[in-house]
């Protein structure tokens, strides 16, 4: 069926056009999709959108073991036997097990058909629920509520109730037993929990030794897609033994694992990786292996796995363990032997062109198998050791394993298991010159690690097929594979080898350029840990990709400083203003908190003087009845000062360039309240008053359109010609000395740390270009980073 037939098809069940179209370009689940529409009966007719979804849910979730029985259970949802997501998985799981014929009694038994469970059922199951759970509640009030609504959808007698009618009479009765929201259940900002004075508002710790309790853990994992996955032991064995072996080693315990390759630097799209597999173990009181994919040595470096860990701990993940695929080479290769001798893998002799055209070619064309598929066992396990001992060129040869060609999907058609490959190790050395390939390796060291879930993106939902044959193949432990939406963000790119041609061809200043998403450039940029993993947690977890504004990115950023940050003022492109009725030597110190309404973050002197700056665009030659800011005869705030100044003339030079302006400070008469309030720094040597910055780096998108990968001419056409501008004469008052030195009591000095607000220009930071010398404040070098603007006020002039 060709894709624009697919389409209206998929469109016929209820899917979005959008949707429609990217389940036709999904090469497994489509022909799936098609299948079951096609044994519900309703290829001509189509049908509602509530039968269509659970139809889609079938599609892409049945199981190898299940497909046997896909129409019976796809006439049972349109037969409206099924009526929910919950009972079509149970209707799987059961298939599963059914043997050749499903006996009606026991799947309707099983998968709850026809069970109605009333309101007044609900009711007391949720009571009695409640009623256990008082005391917590009472302390916790209605941060308790996601893991109340978690835990009550396992009780045993709601199972097949309507979860929307749960959810509705739990929140009724919590209202009931302890009362409508009020000022307890406002998060109180600003204000520092003993318990955790450093970080209070993050809100996932990797690290296992956490005592918090499920309290803390974000919904991601208590609702949606993740709350649905099995608990350990849940996943069904080739051999029953395997599962007995696996709860013995772990004790029943969740065991996930982070699996990055080391050939490059991470971005912000491995974060919400990170806060899947780090925050699910910890979810569930269970631990999470870093484990480094480390089967290409042409490609890794040093560098990259020193950043990896780096940026895991940056983000305040702990691993259990840190390990290497590279660990297991000796066993891959041992089981590389057994695959071959159980007639499940063979030495290819194809070279690469060969293979590509023997899957069909660029056209998709015949599929053939190799000419070498069936020599005999004991010719491969020769040829296999000659490879491993250096006796052929590289890309001669490989080992396949042997699947099936004609499979719909590709990732069956004897997969690449081992490659010749003569670049040493950075851990093994010259030790090997055959190196396993991802598609071999990954599921075994999950095996190997008694991975409970192997949680990976959308793009490796076709491996989970061959993932589950290789491990049954060998007869080992299987662990569970769930793929989940990749973070994709508009106006930037993720890709390793795009990024890498910006920096190589120098539109970009390194891997580390706040312009980018990488998670190095992200912290350099100043951009809080806690603001991505809030970002990320609350975004959740889908099963359908999508591409989120980078302002909702922004949002999270800000609203995290605009709690923590402290206020100074400064001035980016500074104008001169001399007070004419002020003395020379006159100096006003003034007090001003760090931050208004919030006494903790303390309280600073600056001085005010004869001599001011404020920023040239709070100042107009020609005024106008909108403009609210300084003109000649003009009179404006000065934010902590007692009296506003009026502006009664400037002074040009012989070009017509403003030198200074020429202000009066109104303290002896009777003037009007001004309607608006500037920033400004003042001179005052005693203070070393204003603190002069060597650089203000102003950071905007790297690229102008949402998509830069659609540009006809390519990403690089695409590029903002002003995401970055840099003002060299920039002063801000003396409060950063402050600053400054609280921040590296804290951090050490990682300058990135150093963040404030900017009073009416934005979030900023000290870039690691700066140099500090805090006992030498003449030899400090301060070099600030635009972290995000402030909120705009759409009523702003």
């Amino acid at each position: 069926m060709a894709d624009n037939e697919l389409v209206s098809l998929f469109q016929s069940i209820g899917l979005t056009e959008q949707r429609a179209k990217e389940t036709a370009k999904n090469k497994k689940l489509a022909p799936t999709l098609q299948t079951t529409i096609a044994e519900a009966g309703i290829s001509e007719t189509g049908c509602d959108k509530s039968i269509g979804a659970l139809l889609y849910t079938l599609a892409s979730t049945i199981t190898k073991n299940a497909n046997t029985h896909l129409s019976y259970i796809a006439r049972a949802i349109v037969d409206k036997k099924l009526k929910t997501a919950d009972q079509v998985a149970a209707a799987i799981k059961y298939a599963e097990n059914a043997g050749d014929k499903i006996v009606d009694t026991d799947f309707d038994n099983a998968c709850g058909v026809g069970v109605i469970v009333t309101q007044e059922q609900i009711s007391n199951a949720i009571s009695s629920f409640l009623e256990s759970k008082k005391e917590s509640l009472i302390e916790e009030r209605y941060k308790l509520l996601g893991p109340l609504l978690a835990q009550a959808r396992q009780i045993p007698e709601l199972k097949w109730a309507n979860g929307v009618a749960v959810k509705e009479e739990l929140e009724k009765q919590v209202v009931a037993l302890i009362g409508p929201k009020d000022e307890r259940d406002i998060p109180s900002k600003g204000k520092k929990k003993d318990t955790d004075k450093k970080n209070p508002d993050v809100k996932v710790s990797g690290s296992n030794s956490n005592k918090s309790g499920r309290n803390s853990v974000p919904n991601m994992f208590l609702e949606g897609e993740l709350a649905k996955l099995h608990k350990p032991g849940g996943n069904t064995q080739i051999k029953p033994e395997l599962m007995e072996q696996h709860l013995k080693e772990t004790g029943g315990k969740v065991f996930t694992r982070f699996p990055p390759e080391p050939n490059g630097f991470l971005h912000i799209g491995h974060a919400k990786a990170i806060n899947v597999n780090f925050g699910y173990a910890r979810a569930h009181n269970g631990l999470c292996y870093l484990r480094y994919d480390d089967t290409n040595p042409e490609a890794e470096e040093e560098v990259y796995f020193t950043s990896i860990k780096e940026a895991i701990e940056w983000l305040g993940f702990s691993p259990w363990k840190i390990t290497y695929s590279s660990d297991y080479f000796d066993n891959l290769y041992e089981i590389a032997v057994e695959l071959i001798k159980r007639d499940k893998a063979y030495v290819c002799g194809c070279t690469p062109e060969e293979m590509h055209e023997m899957r069909g070619g660029d056209d998709g064309g015949e599929r053939k198998e190799c000419v070498h598929r069936n020599r005999p066992i004991e010719e491969s396990l020769i040829e296999f050791e000659k490879m491993k001992e250096g006796r052929y060129k590289e890309s001669k040869v490989t080992l396949r394993m042997k699947m099936d060609m004609q499979s719909g999907n590709p990732q069956f058609w004897d997969l690449v298991a081992y490659r010749v490959l003569y670049t040493p190790h950075h851990r093994t050395g010259d030790k090997w010159c055959i190196y396993p390939t991802y598609d071999f390796t990954h599921c075994l060291c999950d095996s190997f690690e008694n991975i409970t879930h192997s949680l990976c993106t959308l793009e490796f939902r076709m491996s989970r097929e061959s993932y589950y044959w290789l491990c049954d193949a060998l007869e080992v432990y299987k662990p569970v594979q769930f793929e989940y939406n990749r973070l994709n963000i508009n106006n930037t790119i993720m890709s390793k080898r795009k990024i890498a041609k910006l920096v190589n061809e120098g539109y970009v200043k390194g891997w580390d350029d706040p312009r980018l998403y990488t998670l190095p450039a992200l912290r350099r940029r100043g951009i809080p840990p806690e603001a991505i993993n809030g970002f990320v947690q609350d975004l959740g977890v889908t099963t359908s990709n999508s591409t989120i504004q980078v302002s909702r990115f922004d949002k999270y950023v800000r609203d995290y400083l605009d709690v923590h940050a402290p206020r100074l003022m400064l001035v980016v492109d500074p104008i001169k203003i001399i007070i004419e009725n002020l003395p020379d030597d006159y100096i006003e110190e003034l007090t001003i908190p760090f931050k208004p309404k919030d006494p903790s973050m303390g309280e600073h002197v600056v001085p005010f003087s004869k001599i001011v700056y404020i920023d040239k665009s709070d100042f107009r030659e020609q005024d106008s009845p909108d403009y609210f800011r300084l003109a000649v005869g003009k009179s404006v705030g000065l934010l902590y000062v007692e009296h506003c100044i009026t502006c009664t003339d400037l002074k040009k030079d012989s070009e017509g360039n403003i030198e200074y302006l020429i202000c009066r400070y109104e303290n002896g008469t009777e003037v009007k309240k001004p309607k608006t309030y500037i920033q400004w720094v003042s001179e005052s040597a005693k203070h070393r008053s204003p603190v002069y910055l060597n650089e203000v780096r102003i950071y905007n998108n790297l690229f102008m359109s949402e998509n830069p990968l659609a540009h006809p001419e390519g990403f690089l056409k695409d590029i903002n010609p002003d995401s970055l501008k840099i003002a060299t004469n920039s002063l801000i008052e003396i409060g950063l000395n402050q600053v400054i030195s609280k921040s590296f009591e804290i951090s050490k000095k990682d300058f990135e740390n150093v963040r404030f607000q900017a009073i009416r220009v934005g979030y900023f930071c000290l870039d690691k270009d700066s140099f500090i010398n805090e006992n030498n404040e003449t030899e400090n070098k301060y070099i600030l980073n635009k972290i995000v603007s402030l909120k705009e006020d759409p009523k702003k002039n």
